[in-house]
């Protein structure tokens, strides 16, 4: 039988709402019945009749949603919240409340202050808290993943990410900019945020490592903008590896680059977003090789991820499925240990509130505590 969804945000004009609806279809373990898809009441249900859901479950607002669906004996397994990142904590906190399971988008919150609260109804709950960092459900990262754990690349000597755009190159007035360059709204951290948390958090998934202290330069390069639009990190990472991060939203000529290179003693391996079926894996003093999702090199960690056959490209949508995927069988009570939660999502406000210390401190080291 499919779990039962609810949506908070997600309504008319909303992207990242839209790619949650279809990645949970995809491997039919959820149907949509609920949400609160607006902050305006009208919109809401206008945007629930679009979607055709039930006109008696179209909440105008969440808290009256959350009490509702867990007063009904049909009522939502999982709430998914896909609003801006400061109305992310007062959801999170009233349906974990109401005994429903959490699906939130990443980053955790606008601030520790509501990422501590929301870590605090997670505990006192006892439901599930699953953020959604969609990369990490990407076929070879999880199989890079597997590869660094067994050893393959020997003792981790280097890490390099970054996640290049040009979107934010000029002042840019629309529904996803306007929040995301609003500090009231995205939090203290713009870029760092919004796809410096993603790189950071690939990192980190992929190495098994997170960072003890890091060294950054955070700026706002178009004139008047509020948040930075681009940001440079030097990272020192448990186990004694070393790491750079560059995020940028105004790096004209790219779209999507979120690029990915890990080296260790025995081995490397580089991964590109942009061609994510393919990732290079060079052991020391032989040649390169080429692994492909779902082809030659990969393990049955790796294929468990896999939907379409080797050769269909397969990654943004089916990423966010993997997770959706996921996040069914945790709640049915499978381990799903590659899925992220509460403790990703606090390193990640982690990352955000050393980056912006060390940068208003002239880039000094600065621990992630």
């Amino acid at each position: 039988m499919r779990l039962k969804l609810g949506m908070v945000g997600g309504g008319q004009g909303a992207f990242i709402g839209g790619v949650h609806r279809i990645a949970a279809r995809i491997d039919g373990q959820w149907d949509l019945v609920a949400g609160a898809l607006s902050s305006d009441p009208v919109r809401a249900r206008a945007s629930g009749a679009e979607l055709g859901l039930d006109p008696a479950r179209c909440y105008d607002d969440f808290a009256a949603m959350a009490q509702a669906e867990a007063a009904r004996p049909d009522g939502i397994d999982a709430v998914a919240i896909v609003t801006p990142n400061h109305m992310h904590a007062a959801p999170a906190i009233a349906f974990l409340d109401a005994g429903i399971h959490v699906i939130c988008d990443k980053p955790l919150a606008a601030s520790m202050e509501d990422a501590r609260a929301i870590a605090a109804a997670v505990a006192r709950s006892g439901k599930q808290f699953i953020l959604t960092h969609n990369y990490t459900g990407y076929p070879l990262m999880r199989q890079a993943r597997e590869m660094i754990a067994r050893g393959d690349l020997g003792t981790l000597r280097v890490v390099q990410v970054e996640y290049a755009q040009d979107w934010l190159a000029e002042e840019t007035h629309n529904k996803q900019a306007d929040w995301r360059t609003d500090p009231a709204r995205s939090g203290a951290g713009g870029c760092v945020g919004d796809i410096g948390t993603h790189a950071y958090n690939l990192a980190c998934f992929v190495t098994g490592r997170e960072a003890q202290s890091l060294a950054a330069d955070l700026d706002a390069f178009v004139p008047g903008r509020q948040v930075d639009d681009n940001v440079h990190v030097m990272l020192r990472f448990d186990g004694g590896a070393k790491g750079m991060l560059w995020a940028s939203q105004v790096a004209v000529g790219n779209e999507n680059a979120l690029r990915l290179r890990v080296y260790g003693t025995k081995g490397g391996i580089e991964w590109a977003q942009e061609n994510p079926n393919q990732m290079t894996f060079t052991r020391f003093g032989e040649a390169k090789q080429i692994l492909t999702r779902g082809g030659a090199g990969a393990t049955e960690a790796g294929l468990a991820g896999v939907r379409i056959p080797p050769g269909h490209p397969e990654g943004y949508l089916e990423g966010f499925a993997t997770l959706y995927a996921d996040a069914a069988a945790r709640i049915r009570g499978a381990k799903a240990e590659a899925l992220q939660g509460i403790d990703e999502g606090l390193s990640g406000m982690r990352f955000i509130k050393a980056c912006i210390a060390s940068s208003q401190n002239n880039g000094a080291w600065t621990e992630l505590g």
